[in-house]
């Protein structure tokens, strides 16, 4: 049975808003230099969706982008800052689950974690297997 989930979330501010419609694809963790650094945390947390999924609702309309890599754009709201994710040259938005405003969905579990072996060795994540 194919997900018929709406997440909805967005920014600090407020100014940037999105509404994801359908399954959250690939969730999972990631401690990749890159990740840290975008997020400012040790680990992101991130689920996928299909570009035309995704939709940017709030009054500041589309993130800021920067391209971070020669096939992605790290997403921010140029108001308040806040890191939401990573639109893909391939037709994908990533988004960081702490951007939701309901962050206790079954869909958002992670369930794999990469790069853990660049993670500080006494940070520990534990990921759901099902």
């Amino acid at each position: 049975m194919v997900s018929k989930a709406v997440h909805v979330g967005g920014c600090l501010c407020g100014a940037i808003r999105f509404q994801a419609k359908g399954p959250a694809l690939k969730p999972h963790t990631c401690s990749c230099k890159m990740c840290q650094r975008h997020s400012g945390s040790l680990t992101a947390v991130w689920v996928e969706f299909p570009k035309e999924s995704v939709s940017w609702n709030g009054a500041g309309g589309m993130p800021t982008t920067y391209r971070s890599s020669e096939y992605s754009s790290r997403a921010f709201c140029p108001v308040c800052g806040s890191t939401l994710g990573a639109i893909d040259d391939e037709p994908t938005i990533a988004l960081l689950v702490g951007t939701f405003d309901k962050t206790n969905n079954k869909e958002l579990i992670p369930l794999a974690h990469s790069y853990k072996g660049r993670r500080p060795k006494w940070w520990h994540v534990d990921v759901q297997r099902s």
